[in-house]
């Protein structure tokens, strides 16, 4: 079940008496657990009937305890566990999850972390609650979540706004989501988010960013390649050399799986690399990337990003700043 099946339900009043939110995805699992704690009860109900535990100074004989509690001038109370992957004997909860109390829906946040399933605890999780399992996008998928979540806040997007913002961020669905709030708050008379309005809201350039380091590469500018590098910098926060090169060997390894595709379609390529929309302006560097730079460059790029990954953490790296690194990648790249 999704994050926003389980909140539909709650918003038709269907409950489940167990709510097991687990995986790698945080963002879920928060959106599920702030909706249980903020939602479910009335703000007279809560005062009663709302019990929030943390996992770290959980004790499972205490939750356990609350949620066998009947409800006070309600027909249900909420019980949550906040980070319950740091909860100790948190598989004694199997005892109360196996014969819940109807009247209790306990919602437990159980992050980076799966259950067993060949436990007890997962057999019970099975056959008397939901089970949320939440895992991180890829990069491919992440153009296609921001234009949805965009979509859901009645607004619109760039193609180019939103290269900026997934290139720039990474994969930080909360993060992602809370800068185009902000954005969505600033704007007066207009629904349409542009790459402007995220270089005056969220502080990403629309002139150096990873996106247009990226298009520099494919083209072999040198001089701009170093302006950017130069940006960065003199802008540390911009962005850092351990979000900037992951996104150049994403970049690159899209390139070199064109060779396998055998087409330079911007809709066939789009296709086999998992984009529902082609992103004209992303999908045409990573072709142009593969046509300039040919299989052996490419694999050159990849090879050279892998090492300079190594120097970034202080392997063979010398004294080397790591705006020094990036220039001096960058040179072998273009050079190949």
């Amino acid at each position: 079940m999704s994050a926003d099946k389980i909140i539909q339900d709650w918003k038709s009043n269907k409950y489940k008496s167990v709510y097991w939110l687990e995986g790698e995805e945080s963002f879920y699992i928060d959106q599920v657990v702030e909706f249980a704690e903020k939602r479910i009860l009335n703000e007279s109900e809560a005062g009663f009937n709302l019990s929030v535990f943390y996992g770290k100074d959980a004790d499972w004989t205490s939750i356990i305890n609350a949620c066998r509690r009947y409800p006070m001038f309600s027909d249900k109370q909420v019980v949550i566990i906040k980070e319950a992957q740091q909860m100790k004997d948190v598989e004694k909860l199997e005892s109360y999850i196996d014969n819940p109390l109807a009247s209790t829906i306990l919602v437990v946040a159980y992050k980076d972390k799966k259950v067993d399933g060949r436990s007890k605890l997962a057999k019970a999780l099975k056959s008397k609650g939901e089970i949320l399992t939440t895992k991180k996008l890829y990069d491919n998928e992440l153009p296609n979540w921001v234009s949805t979540i965009t979509s859901q806040k009645q607004l619109q997007i760039s193609q180019k706004a939103v290269l900026l913002l997934v290139d720039n961020i990474g994969n930080d669905l909360a993060r992602i989501n809370n800068e185009i709030e902000k954005i969505r708050i600033n704007l007066t008379d207009r629904n349409n988010i542009t790459e402007d309005d995220v270089e005056k809201y969220v502080g990403i350039s629309k002139e150096y960013n990873s996106f247009e380091l990226q298009h520099a590469l494919t083209q072999r500018n040198l001089t701009k390649c170093l302006q950017i590098i130069q940006y960065f910098e003199n802008n540390p926060k911009a962005l850092p050399v351990q979000i900037l090169l992951p996104t150049l060997y994403s970049f690159f390894s899209k390139a070199y799986l064109v060779f396998g595709i055998g087409s330079n379609d911007e809709n066939t390529v789009a296709q086999h690399l998992g984009y529902r929309n082609a992103f004209s302006p992303y999908v045409k560097d990573i072709i142009n990337c593969a046509k300039n730079y040919r299989q052996a460059g490419v694999e050159q790029a990849i090879l050279l990003l892998h090492e300079y990954n190594l120097k970034s953490i202080g392997i063979n790296s010398g004294n080397t700043t790591s705006a020094g690194l990036m220039k001096e990648m960058i040179v072998k790249m273009i050079s190949v």
